[in-house]
């Protein structure tokens, strides 16, 4: 457990940074959509679900990469 947490503490290449910022946008406006106060067809809901896994799965694979020197 011990060597996770040192893992995520680790520097991050910037590659990987990018990647999880953009995963974290991502994961944000399909929440954004998948919650709104509007009607909106099935498809469209469906489509941000998938889109919030995916942001958030990147989100959280890119936070474990780490820079070897």
């Amino acid at each position: 457990m011990n060597q996770i947490i040192q893992r995520l503490q680790a520097p991050t290449p910037t590659f990987f940074q990018k990647l999880r910022n953009i995963g974290l946008i991502l994961a944000t406006i399909a929440t954004t959509i998948a919650t709104a106060p509007i009607a909106l067809p099935a498809i469209v809901i469906k489509i941000a679900g998938y889109l919030a896994v995916a942001g958030g799965a990147a989100s959280a694979v890119s936070q474990t990469a780490v820079e070897n020197n």
